[in-house]
């Protein structure tokens, strides 16, 4: 059943099932009953989330919210160790993951405002080389899983820092190979195979290493690299919630 599954959410990826609806993905999750692992984001129960990625990554896609482990991750980070859920902000969400757009938008105490070059999703048209807002306009931004994609990260990070009020800040996350002491890029590489094999997916302009707080700070931030999953969470939570074990969050402060 593993391998059925893994096979049709290959070849009808999250984009599909949010443009359909999670109907799909619940429909999905009757083949794995239980309470095992718990998702932090909608609060639903299974005995194994579903496999996802090109690879069927196993116990990744949450079928109710289609939350994946680093949504997992960055929803209880946020309720930890900010006041996202408290105070007065104003959010910009670069890039928005369909299994918060909703929920931030019934905040109250949010004033949430979703921006993306191409994504339906997203209610603002928006170049990140170019945001279309002025100076000193947010309290919050995230923008997780772009700066590899982008042509000028630099340019897009100091974009996010300028439209960020003094003091605000930032989430912004990216594939990481913690292998490479540096961030590798080549444009020589146009091969699509290639480009997977070298990038980790076909589309990336390039894998970031160990600089990548560094990399960040370019655009002016300052930035923590927090430890939050591997020095605050428990083995237990790690397991319950399906959490990439080794991934850092990457909070960045104007």
């Amino acid at each position: 059943m593993k391998t059925i599954i893994s096979f049709v959410l290959r070849h009808f990826p999250r984009p599909f099932l949010q443009r359909i609806g999670h109907w799909s993905a619940r429909f999905l999750g009757i083949f794995h009953p239980g309470n095992a692992v718990e998702c932090p984001v909608c609060d639903h129960q299974y005995g194994k989330f579903l496999p996802y990625g090109r690879k069927g990554r196993d116990n990744a896609l949450c079928p109710n919210c289609l939350a994946l482990e680093r949504h997992r991750l960055m929803y209880l980070y946020l309720k930890r160790k900010t006041n996202f859920f408290t105070a007065p902000l104003k959010v910009l969400h670069v890039a928005p993951e369909y299994c918060f757009i909703d929920r931030f938008e019934r905040m109250n105490n949010l004033d949430y405002i979703t921006a993306d070059i191409e994504s339906p999703l997203a209610k603002v048209k928006m170049d990140i080389h170019a945001i279309p807002f002025p100076d000193n306009t947010f309290d919050v931004a995230f923008c997780n899983h772009v700066m590899e994609h982008v042509d000028d990260y630099v340019k897009a990070t100091s974009e996010l820092h300028r439209v960020l009020k003094p003091g605000g800040w930032a989430i912004i996350q990216s594939p990481q190979d913690l292998a490479r002491a540096t961030t590798y890029e080549d444009d020589s590489i146009t091969d699509p195979q290639e480009r997977e094999k070298h990038f980790w997916q076909n589309d990336h302009l390039r894998l970031f290493g160990r600089d990548y707080a560094q990399e960040l700070a370019k655009g002016g931030f300052k930035v923590k690299e927090d430890r939050f999953v591997m020095d605050e969470l428990t083995q237990e939570e790690v397991k319950r919630y399906a959490l990439p074990a080794g991934e850092l969050i990457y909070y960045c402060v104007k």
